[in-house]
């Protein structure tokens, strides 16, 4: 549980802690934390509270999904009392549903919880922006994991440093730097913190990661998480231009909000696989895999005629064809 000895009292903690926060990191105030107690949080909740004494909030996601959860929130309002800075707890539910995965159903319930309590609790009033405390580690887990899943642009784009969701901006300012940093920083200040024991089950594959291929990487490349990071930077500017001209065919093909089947046909097959996916996120925030892509794209070739039919499982629902355009819906 504890790693490190008792904390001091708020003033008192090493004036260096505030070195972790890139000049960069310009955040709007007050500014909300993502607090689970571990090293990560801890570390970033502490550079934060230094940095805009009076200005900060955190923010503990209960997710309920092991017998340690009850002590990591404990934990988390002890240190918060001492570090004079007010604590909303979230309870989530985080079970995952049949085809999704225990990570990414923890990762949407999290999210979520956290954007829904910045816009209702009346303790975070005021607040635009949530900062996150994902590290140079988790970036280069990150893009590892795209990698063996055979990931596209946005997936070996891996995580941005800042972007706007639900009318917020979150931030997360570690990402330039190792876990093992932000350690030290907390032995240091006579911090303490809290282990989740689910991060050295390696049933998960970013714990297998972490556990092997780092420690490999580190001997073999030890600018690995740098050069990773530049290879994310790279793919997410990338990306970005891709969503341009996504968005412009886009415009290019709609009839009525739909797209229109013989202006998709008038595109190369790229850029129709480009724009039907910043269809389907964007407007039905779903995501189709490669293979469902591909026959989605067979099946718009083959539409020459007004009775040809089309129905395919595309992300969580179906696309069909509907007299001259595409629509989806999550019903059959």
């Amino acid at each position: 549980m504890a790693v490190s000895p008792t904390p001091k009292s708020a003033n008192n903690f090493a004036p260096a802690a505030g070195a972790l926060l890139p000049t960069s990191f310009k955040p709007a105030l007050p500014l909300a934390v993502a607090f689970s107690g571990g090293a990560d949080s801890t570390a970033l909740l502490l550079a934060c509270v230094q940095q805009w004494p009076g200005q900060v909030k955190a923010i503990h996601i209960h997710h309920g999904l092991q017998a340690a959860a009850d002590q990591f929130a404990r934990h988390c309002q002890q240190l918060c009392l001492q570090l004079q800075v007010p604590l909303i707890q979230c309870n989530v539910h985080a079970k995952n549903e049949a085809g999704q995965s225990p990570e990414e159903a923890a990762r949407t319930a999290r999210y979520s919880a956290l954007s829904q309590a910045v816009q209702t609790h009346p303790d975070l009033q005021g607040v635009s922006a949530i900062a996150l405390a994902q590290h140079a580690d988790d970036q280069a887990e990150t893009l590892l994991l795209a990698l063996s899943r055979g990931a596209g642009l946005p997936g070996l784009a891996s995580m941005p440093a800042q972007w706007t969701r639900d009318g917020l901006q979150w931030h997360r300012p570690l990402l330039s730097l190792p876990g093992a940093k932000l350690r030290e920083y907390l032995v240091q200040a006579q911090v303490e913190w809290v282990e989740d024991p689910s991060n050295q089950d390696e049933q998960f594959t970013r714990n297998r990661i972490r556990a092997k291929l780092l420690p490999v990487l580190e001997q073999a490349f030890p600018q690995f998480r740098e050069t990773f990071a530049r290879s994310a930077s790279h793919a997410a500017e990338a990306q970005e231009i891709l969503n341009e001209v996504a968005l412009v065919d886009l415009e290019g093909v709609l009839q009525a909000g739909s797209p229109n089947i013989k202006a998709l046909q008038n595109l190369s097959q790229p850029r129709q696989s480009l724009v039907l996916r910043h269809w389907l996120k964007m407007t039905h925030q779903t995501t189709p895999s490669t293979v469902q892509m591909s026959e989605l794209l067979s099946q718009i070739e083959a539409c020459t005629t007004r009775g040809h039919q089309l129905r395919l499982k595309v992300g969580r629902g179906y696309v069909r064809r509907d007299a001259e355009v595409l629509v989806w819906s999550v019903e059959a």
